[in-house]
Parts: structure tokens; sequence; C-alpha cells
């Protein structure tokens, strides 16, 4: 009789070896996962980064065409509050017509010919004929990183409530860059109040007050400001040492590239103790404080950084790990911490203050 043999049984994998590998795999992907995120925000930052640096470029090629840099952004200039209808002057900030902001100025050195020659730049930016054109979703503005979207937003009122100019809702693009008014603001309270307490020093608190009469250019101490028109030669801190532009994510308020419309105001996404709704010029612009003479329950200035818990519209926000970029008047861009020294934030956002700038 023949022995017959049989092929052996496959082993195949107990229940522990099993629950072994599939744990083996978890850690393994516990340890990439961090690695793979930090790989994206750090290709996300420096996204960021080259548009900030496209914008500095932009910056100096207009300033090469228009011996100027553009104003935060253009209003019909009033020194009463008075003016003709087609102006639309808010009766408390005399925002006005046109509105544009600084980065629509920029759309020609940005690779977007085709997008500001579609506009009538001496007409209101929310006119009707242009509502196709202000919702554009142009790249060079937005960051990577800002988790607050980046498609066309409705503008506010105080309230709000959605803004209604001409019987129109108005919808604008969207931008995560923001331009420096410098240390002090002016937002709507640079109308109708004839004066306004702006410091003198900011190491000693000291302050005065001066005649506004609707006229910025006597509060703001940065380079952007309504119809402000800062040439290279009023930087007398020196434009390395100067903050030109920065990031505002859209997390906290919505801002646009297109321009600033009477009425409006800017809401923060969030409540903090803090922030609350301020005047359309926050739409496109912000400060670094000291601002107003405004003090602390400490008797300190108060400044607010990139980042900063008062969480203000009016400041720089980005959602960068531990501080945001900034764009210098040079056209550099550097990365500035959350923790920077207060007084030196302060000292970097003025034009002509004379702050000596130590190292950031």
């Amino acid at each position: 009789m023949n022995n017959l043999r049989f092929p052996e049984a496959r082993r195949g994998f107990t229940l522990i070896e099993l629950l072994v590998v599939i744990a083996i795999i978890a850690t393994l992907i516990a340890l990439l996962l961090p690695a793979v995120q930090q790989a994206r925000e750090a290709a996300r930052r420096s996204q960021c980064k080259n548009h900030l640096k496209q914008l500095g470029l932009a910056l100096h090629n207009y300033h090469e065409t228009h011996s100027a840099f553009p104003a935060g952004y253009f209003s019909y200039a009033t020194s009463n509050g008075a003016g003709p209808a087609w102006a639309n002057i808010d009766p408390d900030s005399w925002d006005a017509a046109p509105g544009w902001s600084w980065s629509a100025m920029l759309l020609p050195y940005l690779d977007q010919a085709n997008v500001y020659n579609a506009l009538n730049v001496n007409s209101a930016c929310w006119d009707a004929g242009h509502a196709g054109i202000v919702q554009a979703k142009i790249p060079v503005f937005l960051c990577p990183t800002s988790s607050g979207g980046d498609e066309p937003f409705t503008l506010q009122d105080a309230t709000g409530g959605s803004l209604v100019m001409g019987g129109s809702t108005v919808r604008f693009g969207r931008s995560h860059y923001v331009a420096s008014h410098g240390q002090e603001s002016c937002w709507g309270d640079c109308g109708s109040i004839t004066t306004g307490t702006i410091f003198t020093d900011i190491y000693t608190k000291a302050t005065t007050t001066v005649t506004i009469n609707g006229d910025a250019s006597r509060v703001a101490d940065g380079p952007f400001f309504r119809n402000s028109r800062t040439k290279l030669r009023d930087i007398t801190d020196g434009s390395t040492n100067t903050v030109f532009l920065g990031e505002h994510s859209s997390k906290l308020s919505d801002k646009t590239w297109v321009g600033v419309v009477p009425g409006a105001f800017t809401h923060p996404r969030f409540s903090t103790p803090e922030n609350g709704p301020d005047a359309a010029a926050t739409l496109t612009l912000v400060h670094a404080g000291p601002s107003g003479g405004e003090l602390d329950i400490t008797g300190f200035p108060i400044i607010h950084p990139t980042n900063f818990p008062t969480f203000h519209v009016g400041q720089m926000f980005s959602e960068h790990t531990g501080g945001g970029h900034v764009c210098m008047g040079d056209g550099s861009v550097r990365f500035v911490s959350e923790n920077i020294d207060l007084l030196l934030w302060a000292e970097l956002a003025s034009i002509g203050e004379g702050e000596v700038i130590g190292e950031f």
C-alpha cells in the first residue's frame, strides 16, 4: 500500500499577530502624519511669503511709475463733510467714493491688467457695473494657510446686516493681506470729530491734540492711509525698518483687495472681551498701536502685534505657527514672531518717528 503524502496546510496569521501588525502600522502613521502636515504647512508658508514678495515688488513698480506708493484707499477729500451727491460721503467717517484700495491699484503690476482694465477707477468701487469684476478671486491676495475662506463675501453695515448701496448688496473679492496705517488708527473717528489725540512719544506716553478735519495724514504715521501719497523719501526711519504689508486671515475678519465703502463695518468672526466691529477703513488697513492715547489697565500703551490676543479687526492676524509674514518698505519679507517686543513692533510701524530699531 502506497504512502499518501498530503501538502501541509498553510499557516495563517493568528489574531495576536494581526493585531500587532495593525498596531505597528498605526504607530508608523502616527509618526509620519505630523511630518506630512509640517511639510504641507511649510509649502503653504513659502507660498504665502512669495505672495507678499510679489506685492512688495508691485508696490515699488507702482512707485517707479507714479513717483509715490498708492493711497491706502482713494476717497473724495472733504474738510467739512460736504461734497457732491455722487461721493456718498459717510456722515461719521467722511469716507467717500471712489474707495479703491492700494491693492486694486497694484493689479496692473501683478499680471492682472485684464481685471484692472475692466474697472472704471474714477467711479465708485461699489457701482453695480463693477459687480462681476470686484468679486474676482485673485490668488496673489490669498494665503493658503488661512482657514476662513477665499470666496467673495458680503459687506456688512454697523449692525452686522448686509450692506446695500444703490439698491444692491455689495460683495467683494477677498484678501488675506493688509496695509499698515502705522501706530495710530484713523477709522471712524477721522470725520465728524474735529480733533483727536495722538502719541508724540510712545516711551513716555506723551500725547497731544491735533485738528483732523477729515485729513487722515494729521493722525496716521504709517505708509498707507486715506488719500495717502507716501514717497520713499518720506520713510526717514528707513524702508528696511518699516512694515508696509502683513497678513490678516479671514478666520478673524473679512478683508478685501477692492476698496472701502462708506457705511461699511468690519465685524470679528469670533468675540473676545477686547474686540468688536470697526469702521470701513479696516477692510483694507490695520495699525500696530498705540493709538489715540489709549492705555491698558497697567498704564501701558495698547500695542497689538500679529496674533496679539486682543484680536482686533484692525490688527494683523496669521494662522502660521508662531507669528506671521510682513513685507517691509524695501520689498523684503520677514517672518515676525508673535512674541515680538511690543515697543519694537510699534517702532516698525511708523515711517518717520525717529525710533532706533533693534534686532527682530
